[in-house]
């Protein structure tokens, strides 16, 4: 599962792509464990109503974005893999954030049902073959390979672990 070659995604997600380290897409899960069951749940939960600025999205907020998008690029995956001829719709973070309700759950909940939805993602990209992983669809009019795909979730986590780090503690 080497890493995706820059022409089989949309540019702007180069972004995350960068931020992952391993050569392979296995190994970046595996890296990324670590994150995913330590780095949030140290975030006591007085913290997790926290935004950094007026209009910008407080912790559980953030989370739950991160899980949303998580959802939506493993789905992605698994609608590439099966030769999904339609293109799959794109989807505003920001109407989802407001729609998500996350402020009416535990920030421990939010946390949980990452560590569940990432053990989840492993295995999917653990079930594609060679092949599978090679293939494409599109998503928001845009080409992107289901190896593309598992990159983008990995780094998109570093991304907002980052920005945790940099605004929020």
């Amino acid at each position: 599962m080497a890493r995706p070659q820059s022409a089989t995604y949309p540019v702007y997600f180069d972004k995350y792509i960068s931020l992952v380290n391993a050569d392979d897409l296995i190994s970046a899960f595996i890296d990324q464990r670590e994150l995913i069951g330590g780095f949030f749940d140290s975030i006591p939960e007085s913290k997790a109503a926290y935004a950094y600025a007026p209009g910008k999205w407080n912790l559980k907020q953030l989370l739950q974005h991160v899980i949303d998008t998580e959802r939506i690029f493993a789905y992605r995956a698994l609608c590439f893999s099966r030769n999904e001829g339609q293109s799959l719709p794109g989807f505003d973070e920001n109407a989802y954030a407001i729609s998500s309700e996350a402020d009416s759950r535990t920030w421990n909940s939010l946390c949980e049902e990452l560590k569940q939805l990432r053990t989840s993602t492993e295995l999917l990209f653990e079930s594609f073959t060679p092949l599978q992983l090679e293939k494409s669809g599109k998503a928001n009019g845009n080409p992107c390979t289901v190896i593309a795909a598992g990159f983008i979730i990995v780094g998109h986590v570093y991304h907002h672990q980052q920005i945790v780090i940099d605004r929020y503690l």
